[in-house]
């Protein structure tokens, strides 16, 4: 008899951590997807803006870089400039 208690003391424990853990895991899942259709709408406040040159003297060094990569590109090519 105490055996037979035993065991369904120990299921119902089982049973009932198992629910513990299954309600924790689906809170999490909902919270990180909440967070993904957050990041997704761009309403995320941490997000950064476009990632466009704010100021001249970046554009001046953004477009220097260009030229230069477009002179390797000619010297890999064997175009003589």
């Amino acid at each position: 008899m105490t055996e037979t208690v035993s065991i369904i003391t120990l299921s119902i424990a089982g049973l009932a951590g198992l629910a513990m853990v299954t309600t924790a895991t689906l809170a999490g899942w909902r919270g990180w997807l909440d967070l993904q259709r957050t990041a997704l709408a761009g309403d995320h406040p941490d997000m950064p803006a476009a990632a466009a040159p704010a100021n001249t003297g970046a554009r001046i060094e953004l477009a220097d870089l260009k030229e230069r990569v477009r002179k390797l590109e000619a010297i890999a090519a064997g175009i003589d400039l």
